[in-house]
């Protein structure tokens, strides 16, 4: 380069743009590698997440197949139009019995080929009662929920049950034509698994047992 032609400002301006070059390949380099880290860090988060989120799940599904059963099945019936009386007496008749035993026998009540007890004065019947009746409207209305009431059991799991108390009370009293009120009645029927009302048996007449040593 000759003298004429020689120009330090240039040279340094080229100096310049070199550098400038080499900072912002250095620097996209960098910028590079911390985008990848940063997506690194996103991916491994998100993988976490994934993984509690399954077990989360995995637990939920355990508390659902670990649900505790129920013991027992209960079905309320509420105003149901038919006496108190015939009610009361056709729970002392299926109590202690099994479901489908008190569905076949309530059937037979309807078809008056069996009466069922009931104190008073009313008519002698056959068999090892006194005296009863076939109150077929009350016997219609037990059955269906009798029905309700097995297949409540079958949705709560119980295995054998048996019939462990059976409730009528007077409802509300209705007035119909002439002032005459209506019969209703509230009705409710529980049922617990063979077992356990073995069990609870055993323990009433340990503590009626205990009473009379007392």
């Amino acid at each position: 380069m000759t003298e004429k032609n020689y120009n330090p400002e240039q040279k340094q301006r080229k100096s310049m743009k070199k550098q400038e070059k080499f900072q912002k390949a250095v620097d996209t380099e960098a910028f590079k590698s911390e985008k990848s880290e940063i997506v690194e860090d996103k991916d491994k988060k998100i993988e976490e997440k994934v993984e509690a989120s399954g077990e989360v799940e995995k637990k939920q599904e355990k508390k659902i197949k670990e649900k505790p059963k129920k013991t027992k099945s209960v079905v309320n019936g509420f105003n149901v139009p038919i006496s108190t009386k015939q009610s009361a007496a056709i729970c002392r008749f299926i109590k202690r019995k099994k479901i489908q035993q008190a569905i076949k026998e309530l059937e037979e009540v309807v078809k008056i080929k069996k009466s069922i007890p009931m104190k008073g004065e009313i008519p002698h019947r056959k068999g090892k009662m006194m005296s009863g009746r076939f109150p077929e409207k009350a016997a219609k209305h037990f059955i269906i929920l009798l029905k309700s009431l097995a297949s409540n059991s079958i949705q709560d799991g119980l295995e054998d049950p048996i019939i462990v108390e059976a409730v009528a009370n007077i409802g509300a009293r209705p007035f119909g034509r002439a002032g005459i009120r209506r019969k209703r009645t509230h009705i409710k029927i529980v049922a617990e698994n063979k077992t356990k009302e073995k069990t609870r048996l055993g323990v009433v007449k340990l503590e009626e047992k205990n009473k009379n040593e007392k």
